[in-house]
């Protein structure tokens, strides 16, 4: 394994360069004008994963995007992982915000980053991690040090539910057979602390549209006879939480599991510097549930965000009308014992039965999924903990991730298989905001690390 720095060393800027490939094109499945550009990075992966030294690898269709399939299996015996990862990324709206082209990857210094961080949409979720993994397998075949058998399914749909997924993963459970699956799609706590997700927050994602009258009004002529849709929209919405945060959905928190005062004593000792975290983010002060921390409200408790909300006239100058529609769109993080189905339709009764006779209310279920627990004395977590010992020269901490990945408990559920979460990015690294990034430290960090895994997970 003494082998795995010096290659790495070596290759270090055409490992740069392959990934700002990727980078390059604007992968972005939730929007169908970049359909093409989504394809080709689906044949970039399979392109590079063959040169990796995958075998059997191909391109799976799904109802919409390719799933990436390849494999290179030694022994049978030897126990087989299967990585997860996705090569479509999110829109990159706002363009103007970005400080260089989204899609235009480039290596700037920063604080956090004092080696460098690669700018880019995807650099960190997902196409930097994802690809951490092909050049690992890289790294091990040409230092001889793989370890076990290996598989890789690369999906373009994460970004917008998996809906697909399901599907696949159900008519190919042979094909992804395995005995664990490394994900890495998370982060750390920091460049010198490393860490490791043990949970997952499940998502129920949903769009309202509020209707009044059949058209746009004068709001002079008509303002204080007529409801307002946007106004009534925000008054709903006002609502759904009380002065302590607390979301009034009536059998909202009835499946939570509640953690013990020992687990949350424990879950107090992770590092967390508030003055850093308001710093970052621009604000005075942290705003949540009454009665816990901010490490609990973003790893333990459910949530309800507003993400999107619209209605009226939103053009230069003014234009007095009272808008005929409102619309939001709403996500709800969950915690482990609830389910997703469950809180969309405890959403949408409630959402319903609020609404004042004088609008019509319809409520869209977008995508969800279940939450996820690891347990941290499971042989996966033990071999990742280990790998990252091994690179960073301390244990990582077990952390509870604030995001969802829905998919993690679709493969426990399809495959009976479980995930670990080995991810490199930071918290910092702003996924899914304008100006995007990721270390290069972190990146050649992963490429590092999971080779370990390899060999601790394979070990007796």
């Amino acid at each position: 394994m003494e082998s795995i720095n010096s290659y790495i060393q070596e290759n270090k800027q055409r490992f740069l360069d392959e990934l700002f490939e990727l980078l390059r094109i604007p992968s972005v499945s939730a929007d169908p004008k970049y359909k093409n550009d989504v394809i080709k990075t689906a044949e970039k992966v399979k392109e590079k994963l063959t040169e990796a030294g995958a075998d059997n690898v191909e391109l799976m269709p799904t109802a919409g995007y390719p799933i990436v399939y390849g494999e290179k299996l030694i022994d049978k015996n030897l126990p087989t992982i299967l990585v997860y990862g996705h090569y479509d990324v999110q829109p990159a709206d706002p363009l103007e915000l970005w400080n260089s082209g989204p899609f235009e990857p480039i290596i700037k210094k920063t604080e956090i980053h004092p080696d460098g961080a690669i700018f880019a949409r995807g650099s960190c979720d997902d196409k930097g991690q994802m690809y951490m993994h092909v050049k690992a397998l890289e790294v091990m075949l040409k230092n001889n040090v793989l370890p076990c058998n290996v598989k890789f399914m690369i999906e373009g749909e994460e970004e917008v539910g998996s809906s697909n997924l399901g599907t696949f993963v159900k008519q190919n459970k042979e094909k992804l057979k395995a005995d664990v699956i490394l994900i890495s799609d998370t982060s750390i706590l920091g460049n010198d602390l490393p860490s490791i997700d043990v949970g997952l927050r499940g998502l129920s994602y949903v769009e309202v549209e509020v209707v009044g009258p059949n058209r746009d009004l004068h709001s002079g002529v008509y303002g204080g006879a007529v409801a307002n849709p946007a106004q009534v929209l925000c008054e709903m919405i006002a609502s759904l939480k009380d002065e302590n945060n607390h979301i009034t959905i009536p059998g909202f928190y009835d499946d939570v599991l509640e953690l013990s005062k020992e687990e949350r004593a424990e879950m107090a000792l992770t590092p967390f510097d508030l003055k850093a975290f308001t710093d970052d983010l621009g604000i005075d002060e942290v705003r949540g549930e009454t009665g816990f921390s901010t490490i609990e409200r973003t790893g333990i408790r459910p949530t309800l965000e507003v993400n999107g909300i619209w209605g009226g006239y939103i053009g230069e100058g003014a234009k007095t009308v009272l808008p005929s529609k409102a619309n939001a769109k709403i996500s709800m993080r969950l915690v482990p014992n609830q389910n997703s189905d469950k809180i969309t339709e405890l959403f949408e009764n409630h959402f319903k039965k609020i609404a004042p006779p004088s609008v019509k209310v319809t409520v869209k279920p977008h995508h969800g999924g279940e939450p996820y627990i690891t347990n941290t004395t499971s042989k996966e977590y033990l071999a990742a903990a280990k790998a990252m010992e091994q690179t960073f020269g301390k244990k990582p901490i077990p952390t509870r991730g604030g995001g969802s990945i829905p998919i993690v408990a679709l493969f426990e559920k399809e495959l009976g298989l479980k995930s670990v979460l080995m991810g490199f990015g930071l918290d910092s690294d702003a996924l899914h905001s304008p100006n995007e990034h990721y270390g290069v430290f972190n990146y050649l960090k992963g490429i590092e690390t999971i080779p370990y895994f390899f060999k601790y997970y394979a070990e007796k």
